[in-house]
């Protein structure tokens, strides 16, 4: 068994490039005031030893989810994959001289670029659908703490987690507390707040009442205590409800709707806006950006981060951390206290909106041409254990690669023709399941959230198609290297 020399340049070019890019081009990772831009430093970064052990299969899918745009910037990345399959082709089929083989070469290659896009569908779920060991948050300071101001559950029309699993997502990130904001409904968050208080677990985030209420844009009504239904209200009646429980309101998203200016939530009494929201393809313009801080601070507004997060898309990358101390001392209902009144009173001194800072901002102009700078950047973030990870995994593939190769029989068994259709099959298993798994989920949400019969639909559908499609690539190829051998 030995390594070529053509296969020795090209891991000694591989690494080389790894080791540059991380070395004299090296991007640390931080925590940002999204305020004032400035490095926090009571916070860092903690990555999972299992990223570590496995980063050349996690470390890219984990740098997309972590995008901004992130279900467009991969589905780009899956379409350079595949325009790279087709530009080999076409090369490749030129240097065919026999009719007949360049014809079952090209039939051979186009089923390839079918499984492809299928496993790129498969490895899309897996990044949407799947908790990843993403990089977690570590907070070193003394008082502040962590609170999410904006989530959903399944009890969210747009909602795709459990209230438990939403819980147990913030234990992950290492919340202290988090806001449970359904969409014009809160009665089953109530409930779920009263049974978090009445059995509260060591180590686990406190849970806080809200709605997030659609009027003329969409508000965060925080601290919620009574129940009422905001079916037809008007924006300024869902805020006097909230008054009435001594709550919070924020404007989310802004720029989303703007049907009314920022004048008008002002003079309607909000307590504040969000100055980011990291939800998918929700990320502020610069501009716009600015004109809602300099509003904020002109008219001693509070400013907040809006994580916005569904059970689906972008891992965890923003934060409010709020000034409380002897947080750990006191009960549940003193802690939402202490997080409204410093909402209510507008004290930004109290409220650091912190992001995670990988990666320079950007629009969504020409997301297509940023894959290869996104693949570029990614190396920069490295730091050294990431780095061995990737030289081990490098030179235990070319290894593995060269005792295939010195056997004509492994050659034929582990040959990308047969290990395409398998992952394929792989893959089309994972979605079967995973669509099973939401369709039992549909009717325990009935009427609430829609995506479980969406998405269940869709995985099975698509599950199913690429299961006869990798069954009928393998038995093809299969048949054919029997005629062969024959």
């Amino acid at each position: 068994m030995r390594i070529n020399k053509t296969t020795l340049k090209l891991l000694v070019v591989l690494i080389s490039a790894i080791i540059v890019a991380t070395v004299l081009f090296h991007v640390p990772i931080t925590i940002v005031n999204a305020v004032t831009g400035q490095q926090a430093p009571e916070f860092g970064i903690h990555i999972s030893v299992w990223r570590i052990l496995f980063e050349p299969f996690l470390g890219l899918l984990l740098f997309f989810n972590q995008s901004f745009y992130a279900i467009k910037e991969f589905v780009f990345f899956l379409f350079w994959i595949l325009a790279g399959i087709l530009i080999f082709t076409v090369i490749k089929s030129f240097r065919i001289r026999e009719g007949q083989d360049r014809k079952r070469f090209l039939f051979s290659q186009f089923l390839n670029l079918l499984l492809v896009a299928g496993i790129g569908f498969s490895v899309f779920d897996v990044m949407i659908f799947i908790p990843l060991p993403n990089n977690v948050i570590v907070n070193k300071s003394k008082n502040l703490v962590l609170v999410t101001t904006h989530s959903h559950t399944e009890y969210s029309h747009d909602g795709l987690i459990s209230r438990k699993g939403l819980l147990e997502w913030h234990r992950r990130n290492r919340f202290d507390a988090f806001f449970i904001t359904d969409h014009n409904n809160h009665c089953r968050t109530l409930e779920f707040v009263k049974d978090c208080a009445d059995q509260s677990s060591p180590g686990y985030p406190n849970v806080f009442g809200g709605e997030e209420f659609s009027g003329t844009n969409h508000l965060s009504l925080l601290g919620l205590k009574n129940e009422f239904g905001t079916k037809g209200f008007s924006d300024s009646t869902a805020i006097q409800h909230t008054r009435s429980d001594n709550g919070a309101v924020i404007v989310n998203h802004w720029f989303d709707g703007e049907h009314q200016s920022l004048e008008y939530y002002r003079d309607l009494g909000v307590d504040g806006f969000e100055i980011e929201n990291t939800a998918t393809d929700k990320r502020y313009d610069r501009k716009l950006y600015q004109t809602i801080r300099e509003f904020c601070v002109s008219n001693h507004l509070i400013m907040v981060g809006g994580l916005d997060y569904h059970g689906y898309g972008s891992a965890c990358s923003i934060w409010n951390a709020f000034d409380v101390p002897n947080w750990k001392t006191m009960d549940s209902n003193s802690k939402e206290t202490a997080i409204l009144h410093i909402l209510r009173s507008h004290d930004q001194s109290r409220l650091n909106v912190l992001l995670y800072n990988d990666r320079s901002y950007y629009s969504q102009k020409n997301l297509v041409l940023r894959t290869p700078l996104t693949i570029i950047n990614y190396f920069r973030t490295l730091n050294l254990p990431q780095v061995i990870s990737w030289i081990i995994w490098i030179l235990l593939f070319a290894i593995v690669n060269a005792w295939i190769k010195a056997s004509s029989q492994l050659s034929e068994r582990y040959s990308c023709q047969r290990l395409i259709p398998v992952t394929g099959f792989i893959g089309a298993v994972f979605l079967l399941i995973l669509g099973t798994t939401y369709l039992l989920s549909v009717q325990v949400v009935d009427n609430f959230t829609t995506m479980y019969h969406e998405y269940s639909s869709l995985l099975l559908k698509a599950g199913a198609v690429f299961l006869i499609l990798s069954g009928f690539v393998a038995w093809h190829r299969m048949k054919k290297g029997k005629q062969i051998k024959k």
